[in-house]
């Protein structure tokens, strides 16, 4: 299957958790009802994530973008892979000397720190309730190292700080004061940190992709609710902000839309896309 688009489709973005998922973490029969008739009409859907790609491939599978030829763009923008043949088209990695630097900061900052290997979650021997969730909304074991800088020798697409939302940006800021435009560094939650490649993040993801597809940015809708997703909101032809998103993100925004937990996602589809009555 051929991953060019038509000149006159349209690019659904879509950030999963907070955007796609309701609060229960669930899609709505009636928003896949509305991806599923959005593709059979010649559209394009693309995951945009902070999770690593095997937390959101299951999302992937229940959207149909291996049948569709749609894509996920995980990582924060650091890896896209093409759900039609399974490659991965595209990627960024951190710079290997930087990341016993990255652990080495988190553990003087006290904060959680998680990377991501091939069977799940890498963490330093600290434990905190948002190393959890995020093991649990990805579906991936977690397996604690003591010398975690050592252990990995292999490259990676991000890592992940976790703090509690009232110090999460003094955190934030000590990163970026440290490591410079050596790293990107945002939040996608109040407690996330996300830790990626210099000049990578959504939008830049988007960029790429709309060359390997032949779309514009014209052609692309954009719908996100936390902080990571501003770039991508500013960037897309439209950017779409959540009733539940962060007050900057819908500051960012184009239009505004209803709630995860009121299908909001759907409404978009079939305002935009469709041009149908939810």
């Amino acid at each position: 299957m051929s991953n060019k688009i038509g000149k006159d489709k349209k690019v659904l973005v879509l950030d999963l958790d907070g955007t796609l998922t309701n609060s229960q973490k669930e899609i709505t029969d009636k928003t896949l009802e509305a991806v599923f008739r959005m593709q059979e009409h010649g559209h394009k859907v693309v995951i945009a994530t902070g999770r690593p790609t095997p937390g959101a491939l299951p999302i992937a599978k229940k959207l149909k973008l291996e049948k569709f030829g749609g894509f996920i763009a995980s990582f924060n923008g650091g890896q896209i892979t093409d759900c039609g043949s399974g490659e991965v088209i595209y990627q960024q990695t951190l710079p290997k000397d930087i990341v016993p630097e990255l652990f080495k900061l988190a553990e003087e900052l006290n904060i959680g720190f998680i990377s991501y290997d091939k069977t799940g979650i890498i963490a330093a021997d600290r434990p905190d309730k948002y190393i959890d969730l995020e093991a649990r909304i990805n579906h991936l074991p977690v397996s604690y190292k003591k010398n975690i800088a050592e252990y990995i020798d292999f490259p990676l697409n991000k890592c992940l700080g976790t703090a509690e939302p009232e110090v999460a940006p003094e955190k934030e800021q000590a990163f970026i004061e440290k490591f410079g435009d050596r790293i990107n560094v945002s939040r996608s939650e109040p407690f996330f940190i996300e830790i990626t490649p210099n000049g990578i993040d959504k939008a830049a993801s988007l960029e790429h992709l709309c060359e390997i597809i032949g779309s514009s940015r014209e052609n692309m809708i954009a719908c996100g609710d936390g902080f990571n997703d501003i770039s991508m909101i500013k960037y897309a032809g439209v950017g779409v902000a959540m009733a539940n998103a962060q007050e900057e993100v819908k500051a960012a925004a184009d239009y505004i839309t209803v709630s995860n937990d009121e299908d909001g996602v759907a409404k978009v589809i079939y305002e935009m896309i469709l041009k149908e009555d939810l």
